[in-house]
């Protein structure tokens, strides 16, 4: 049990109450100088939990717990166990073993890939127990290597170091993983996140799953074909757009490494192609709009909005009657209330008769808690066209 301390006001405390473990530094009136895990007590000196400790960030304190356990390897050891415990029976070998806040284990993220592990360490008081989250991680889930991308820019508000290293074994540049039938390649050093969407991967599974048979399949914004692999097992041809020459060399690669020849690649704006097939008459039995965050911050959204829109507007009247539209957004400032009402606002101008059949959200190894909407991003939508 550690004896530093940190102490809140009555605000903070019932932030804490309340669900949410981020207790800023308006609401801190004293912690220790340097990062690392404390005691937090509220005015009156009752002890609340521990927490991460950063002394020089917008948020001070992170909460691990209620109690005062002792925070070192053992204890690391048994939250991985629970976090990986709740991912049993997930069809893939590339998943999230721990979703920061969301795993009750502030600024953590952990992706495991195969036989390898990619960690972030997010915080400056995460930072102080380096050696014990490496040590738990390699005690319980034995991994060749265990790569840390700590390249988040976040890093820097926490006073630390931008870094891709190697903490422990080996890890290769190129890593190949799967999904239910589909195989893809991981660039852990440098892809996108940790190496790849994982957020996604039940949504590419259901994609997959309800592709009609020897139909036909449009993947926007496809970036490495993730979405257009899944929905190619099934259909007779699938376009994919990406706007990146890079990103669909990685994509075809992947569609040798599963002996798919059914996928035409196009290098292309999105916007663009949408509009040109609009004016061909084509038309598309299963269409993904997976494009990345166009609100990068609150003030971006009612101009995100008109993008995310637009782009739904024209798939939509690319559908053939009784085809089916995955849409999503990963932007966090875009809630699903107003992702929903953009949807609706689409589908009143383009004409067609549209049936929400399901809500989606992030696979289940990135859960969401309702008190802390941080953790929870992605939203999307599959909608029918009736006619």
């Amino acid at each position: 049990m550690t004896t530093a301390a940190a102490r809140i006001s009555a605000r903070g405390a019932d932030r804490w109450a309340a669900g949410h473990p981020w207790i800023f530094r308006s609401d801190v009136l004293g912690h220790p100088d340097a990062p690392g895990i404390c005691r937090v007590l509220d005015r009156r000196g009752k002890c609340l939990g521990t927490a991460l400790v950063s002394p020089r960030s917008e948020i001070r304190l992170r909460f691990l717990t209620a109690g005062e356990p002792r925070i070192d390897r053992g204890w690391w050891r048994q939250r991985f166990a629970e976090c990986l415990a709740a991912r049993e029976g997930i069809d893939a070998n590339a998943w999230r073993l721990v979703h920061g806040e969301g795993d009750g284990l502030p600024s953590l993220v952990v992706d495991r890939y195969d036989r390898w592990l990619v960690v972030q360490l997010l915080s400056a008081g995460l930072e102080t127990a380096r050696a014990d989250v490496l040590d738990a991680l390699e005690d319980l889930l034995a991994p060749a290597g265990i790569l840390l991308r700590n390249d988040v820019p976040v890093r820097r508000h926490e006073g630390l170091p931008l870094e891709v290293v190697v903490a422990r074994g080996m890890v290769p540049d190129q890593l190949e993983v799967h999904e239910g039938p589909v195989r893809y390649l991981v660039a852990p050093r440098t892809g996108q996140k940790t190496g790849a969407f994982l957020d996604q991967r039940e949504n590419r599974l259901l994609a997959g799953a309800l592709m009609p048979s020897g139909g036909t399949a449009l993947d926007c914004f496809a970036y490495h074909g993730s979405f257009a692999l899944h929905l190619a097992g099934r259909a007779a041809q699938v376009v994919a757009l990406d706007s990146s020459a890079d990103a669909l060399a990685r994509a075809r690669d992947n569609a040798a490494l599963n002996r798919l020849g059914n996928i035409e690649w196009v290098e292309a704006d999105a916007f663009a192609q949408l509009r040109r097939y609009e004016r061909e008459r084509r038309r598309f039995q299963f269409i993904v709009v997976d494009p990345p965050a166009f609100a990068k911050n609150r003030s971006s959204v009612t101009q995100a909005l008109r993008g995310y829109k637009e782009i739904n507007l024209r798939a939509m009247r690319l559908l053939e009657p009784g085809g089916l539209l995955l849409t999503a957004s990963c932007s966090f400032h875009l809630d699903r209330a107003r992702f929903l009402a953009m949807l609706a606002d689409a589908a009143a101008d383009s004409g067609r008769r549209l049936t929400l059949l399901h809500l989606l959200g992030q696979g289940r190894d990135h859960p969401e808690l309702l008190t802390v909407p941080e953790t929870g991003y992605l939203k999307g939508a599959l909608l029918a066209c009736r006619q």
